[in-house]
């Protein structure tokens, strides 16, 4: 269900509920490009049926979703057809259009072709573990997720987010796994890596599908590279690619995360998923969390380390082992 996660941390005060957030959602719905708009942002149905609910909840978690439309103009379209306008003007007139008169040209190019323009539509998905005060966005990149987060606190009063910052360097502790190869409980290392150095060519090495326990690897930290990424597993249940700025890419889950679970379909399959994602990832990224120092936040602000989330019903089913 989720394949990359940037984290946040709700602020004190937002006492929204589930049915409150989704009638503050359908005042900015999802509605399909115009034929000369060039991009249609909007929230719709997590479960991608119409007139479902904006809000799905299962087990005390919260899914939402973005939904953005955009029309694939290409530059060099928009350039010919500049051209060709411009070449019109200097035939009819025998002047040259001016840089003014380009840019009107460039405008009057693109209000043409936007109706004939292809349109690309994508999703990002938002969980909310309201109980834990816990944001997620699924999104490969803080540009993306910066859109979904700025448009959510438009949408709902009173909701302010934090990005969440770990006590220790996710680039100085990775170092420090690859260099001495103890990884904090539940944890291990698998064969993918970037290292990047500071220097002035900024060097970077990958290494993929690679044993990373060499003395190659800990030459390339001593060195003065540092990891930007790095594979781990999580108790034999969930792979992923922890980055430096505590970003959780290249979400998979194993087997083990698998058993026990009833084959589901339509709905059913749906919350299943929902259960075993949040169930499992529920846990790991507190522990992740904990591994790198506990949360920075946190322990300026005397408060616990945050707690993990509650495992779905589903995952208390399988009897996972405490960790």
């Amino acid at each position: 269900m989720f394949k990359n996660l940037i984290t946040y941390r709700i602020g004190e005060g937002w006492a929204t509920d589930a049915k409150q957030l989704a009638e503050q959602l359908a005042k900015e719905p999802f509605l399909a490009c115009a034929p000369t708009q060039p991009l249609a942002v909007g929230w719709a149905p997590p479960r991608g049926i119409e007139h479902a609910p904006l809000v799905e909840v299962v087990d005390g978690h919260w899914l939402v979703k973005l939904k953005r439309e955009q029309r694939l103009l290409p530059s060099s379209v928009v350039q010919e057809r500049v051209d060709e306008l411009a070449e019109h003007i200097e035939a009819t007139t025998g002047r040259k259009p001016g840089k003014k008169a380009k840019k009107e040209l460039k405008e009057q190019a693109e209000h043409e072709l936007l109706p004939r323009a292809f349109t690309k539509t994508s999703a990002t998905q938002v969980w909310i573990a309201p109980a834990q005060r816990l944001l997620f966005v699924d999104a490969g990149s803080s540009s993306r997720a910066d859109e979904v987060i700025t448009l959510l606190i438009q949408a709902s009063p009173g909701l302010s987010l934090q990005l969440v910052q770990t006590a220790e360097s996710p680039a100085a502790c990775m170092a420090a796994w690859l260099l001495d190869g103890v990884t904090p409980e539940g944890f291990q290392i698998e064969r993918e890596c970037e290292l990047k150095g500071s220097d002035e060519h900024k060097p970077v090495v990958r290494y993929a599908r690679h044993p990373l326990d060499i003395d190659e690897v800990r030459a390339h930290l001593t060195s003065g590279k540092m990891p930007t990424r790095l594979a781990l597993s999580w108790n034999e249940r969930v792979a992923f690619t922890l980055t430096e700025g505590f970003a959780v890419k290249k979400i998979s889950f194993l087997d083990l995360a698998f058993e026990g679970r009833a084959e589901a379909s339509g709905d059913e399959a749906f919350d299943a998923d929902m259960a075993l994602a949040t169930g499992e990832l529920g846990r790991l990224i507190p522990a992740l969390i904990e591994g790198l120092g506990g949360e920075h936040d946190f322990a300026a602000a005397g408060a616990p380390a945050p707690a993990a989330l509650p495992a779905s019903t589903e995952a208390v089913a399988e009897e996972a082992p405490p960790w």
